[in-house]
């Protein structure tokens, strides 16, 4: 089965927590906190597998989780780093994120990309030994992995893309021009999924051309199959749009023509300006000339290059895949969607559920809330280090600890960040 697109959840793995422990040793009366640091979360990272064709295994598996990172444990041992999760897609695959719709990364130009982060893993008591504080009987918690709602969309690689009504010659075309092997009967809808095949022009001169199955009028809202694989086309530099002109099922051409560029223009206003050579195929059968020719200066008054075929018998296949190779050398390459995506936090929680704890004149602070906004601070710079503070001032959490009897020069904690408190 051909799937090309597909809903998953990623989740990244949670940090270990620090553990809380002394060095216990013959002879030695202080060995002092040896509580070692919890282990890092795993990722999840997404990567091509060329071997692959289709979404067909997001089908029925629709959540992907790392592994979670380890304990720390006494004598200084940090613990384990959750295993990284990868997941390999076709190339050509375009991840976006669900609730936006935005693009988070073009699986085309490169072979991996890392979707969401694991979490920190959380201090060992160690961390928290001072002159004044030998024997810290607390550490911290691992922070949570990112967690993230895509869609996987596959938009194949192709250079040339076969547009044009069900049953005008697609498939037939393409097995002539290349050593694909669509399925080809006299009915409409036989291809039911987008067949490639590489077209070799010459010596050093070759191209992909993709059929695109059953775009039909309605297409671009739903109707037959042309809804679901419109996306196949974005990518194609060029189109042959090839039209029945044999007058077998009673069609005019020009309708034809103008329906089928209508579902592109109504899908992609850009598909309608994409060049197009424009293929009239079934010559050898048809038997109204005039048509042809009425049909011939219809396209050529639209500025667009006309072609008469048969792919069936083969006439006139070769000047259209070499005027197809000829305007492929003057276009730009491939496109490659950039990326438009941009995190939103995600305050979980709220300043009201902190717990504050205080051991000695450590002042600890926890909850939800406070980890995803450590998540969107940047500490090593100063702008992201005040924003960080103004924060905390604006949701109270100062008068919170003031309330609870702070002091001057007490030390505040939060997970990984540690900071004196100055009124």
């Amino acid at each position: 089965m051909f799937v090309d697109k597909a809903g998953v959840v990623v989740k990244a793995g949670k940090g270990g927590n620090g553990a809380v422990s002394f060095h216990r040793e013959k002879y030695v009366s202080a060995g002092g906190p040896d509580g070692g640091d919890g282990g890092r979360g795993g990722s999840v990272i997404i990567e091509v597998d060329k071997n692959m064709s289709t979404l067909m295994d997001f089908r029925y598996k629709r959540k992907y989780s790392a592994g979670n990172g380890a304990d720390g444990q006494g004598k200084n041992k940090t613990g384990k780093d959750g295993n990284d999760l990868v997941i390999r897609v076709p190339n050509g695959t375009v991840v976006r994120d669900k609730e936006s719709g935005a693009i988070i990364v073009d699986m085309s130009e490169i072979d991996k990309f890392r979707l969401v982060r694991g979490g920190s893993g959380g201090w060992g008591n160690r961390h928290f030994a001072t002159p004044t504080r030998q024997a810290p009987r607390f550490a911290k918690a691992g922070l949570p992995g990112d967690e993230l709602d895509i869609i996987l969309e596959l938009k194949l690689l192709a250079d040339v893309g076969l547009v044009g009504f069900p049953n005008v010659g697609k498939s037939t075309f393409l097995s002539v021009v290349s050593k694909a092997h669509p399925k080809i009967a006299d009915y409409h809808f036989t291809t039911l999924f987008p067949n490639l095949g590489v077209v070799y022009v010459g010596e050093g001169t070759s191209f992909v051309l993709a059929d695109i199955p059953g775009i039909i009028e309605g297409a671009s809202e739903g109707a037959g199959l042309g809804h679901a694989f419109l996306r196949h086309v974005d990518r194609c530099r060029l189109l042959i749009h090839i039209v029945d002109v044999s007058g077998s099922e009673g069609r005019d051409p020009i309708e034809d023509f103008e329906a089928i560029n209508e579902e592109l223009r109504r899908y992609n206003p850009e598909l309608a300006e994409r060049p197009q050579l424009v293929a009239a195929n079934k010559c050898d059968i048809a038997h109204d000339d005039e048509a042809i020719e009425r049909f011939k200066q219809y396209v050529e008054e639209r500025g667009y290059r006309f072609f008469l075929i048969s792919a069936a018998a083969t006439t006139g296949v070769k000047e259209l895949v070499n005027a197809a190779a000829a305007e492929l050398s003057k276009l730009p390459p491939l496109t490659i969607y950039e990326s438009e995506y941009v995190p939103k936090p995600r305050m979980q929680g709220s300043p009201e559920e902190l717990v504050i704890e205080v051991f000695d004149d450590v002042w600890t602070i926890e909850g939800k809330w406070i980890e995803w906004l450590m998540k969107n601070v940047n500490f090593d710079d100063h702008e992201s280090m005040m924003y960080f503070e103004r924060v905390l001032r604006n949701a109270g959490v100062y008068e919170r600890l003031e309330r609870m009897g702070i002091s001057d020069g007490d030390t505040v904690s939060i997970y990984n960040l540690e900071f004196e408190y100055v009124k």
